[in-house]
């Protein structure tokens, strides 16, 4: 038997696919697993921020169509990359273990986020964390930083720009740890929807590969993800506004940060809510009423053109 895996041909996006084979070979001497590498919308434009272009969906559009076409069996995904709602005919069925969630920041001279000099350029493709970085310190300057992983590390090192804020559990899969200045806690910034989460999709008609791969679901991820998935849902949330969301389970409870901001971090809405994981989604849709509620629907309103 021969599954065939799906992914971008970046060097995350590989050693994220390397990290799922390695998995399946392991359990499965008899399967032969090939893996596809597929270049999207989003790795082929690299010149302007996702908000200007289609947002997050253009890293995942070309990787679903091939598997609606029967070319591939699953794609790999970062979860964060991939919109709340997915096509009828596909499934996110797996969701490994969360790696890393927090984000960090790589700076020159090591130079921490609050002694940076007035006025330092800090790179980052990501409007959730730049509204969250401002909300900090508005005195700083966001740069749009696009390209991959490994490619923005170079930026830094080359261009005009202080510091840059990436994710950990990216960092972490490239084997560049060792280059990180100061880990962003939790309480400071909340990370993307499925931040250092890994989603397998497939099609929904394809449930014999999706039993066969069910040993790398990890239920206090799943549960966790779904209710922030919910929360951007409900939101109807994607790259044009700064949206945060994370969830975890907490002494058989589930927990769940979300936050809505403006794009200079001058509004700034966040709550918690806590409740049973079993209504996972439940609870994400409630958060996000919340925070409607309590005036975070004006900004929507205001970037969307339309109130939710």
């Amino acid at each position: 038997m021969t599954i065939k895996i799906g992914t971008r041909a970046s060097k995350l996006a590989l050693a994220q696919a390397k990290w799922v084979i390695d998995r399946i070979t392991a359990r499965y001497t008899d399967i032969k697993v090939d893996l596809i590498k597929i270049t999207t919308n989003g790795d082929r434009i690299i010149n302007r921020p996702l908000s200007a272009v289609g947002g997050k969906g253009l890293f995942v559009k070309e990787i679903e169509e091939s598997l609606n076409r029967r070319e591939i069996d699953v794609a790999v995904h970062s979860l964060k990359d991939v919109p709340a709602e997915l096509p009828d005919t596909l499934c996110i069925g797996i969701i490994p273990e969360r790696e890393d969630p927090h984000d960090v920041m790589l700076s020159k001279d090591n130079i921490s986020l609050k002694d940076l000099p007035v006025g330092s350029c800090i790179g980052t493709s990501s409007l959730r964390r730049s509204a969250q970085i401002l909300h900090y310190r508005s005195d700083l300057k966001i740069i749009p930083l696009r390209g991959n992983l490994d490619t923005r590390i170079r930026k830094l090192e080359s261009a005009d720009i202080q510091a840059i804020v990436v994710a950990a559990a990216g960092l972490k899969r490239i084997g560049f740890t060792d280059k990180v200045t100061q880990p962003l806690s939790l309480d400071f910034m909340v990370p993307a929807v499925g931040q250092g989460t890994l989603g397998l999709e497939f099609r929904l008609d394809d449930q014999e590969t999706i039993n066969m791969l069910k040993f790398l679901d990890h239920y206090a991820t799943r549960v966790a993800v779904e209710a922030e998935r919910s929360f951007l849902m409900e939101l109807q949330g994607g790259c044009q506004v700064p949206i945060a969301g994370f969830a975890r389970l907490k002494d058989n409870s589930l927990l769940l940060d979300g936050l809505v901001a403006d794009l200079d971090g001058g509004a700034y809405f966040r709550d918690t809510v806590i409740g049973k994981p079993e209504k996972a989604k439940e609870l994400g849709a409630a958060l996000a009423h919340m925070l409607l509620d309590a005036g975070a629907g004006k900004i929507l309103e205001k970037i969307y053109g339309r109130s939710l």
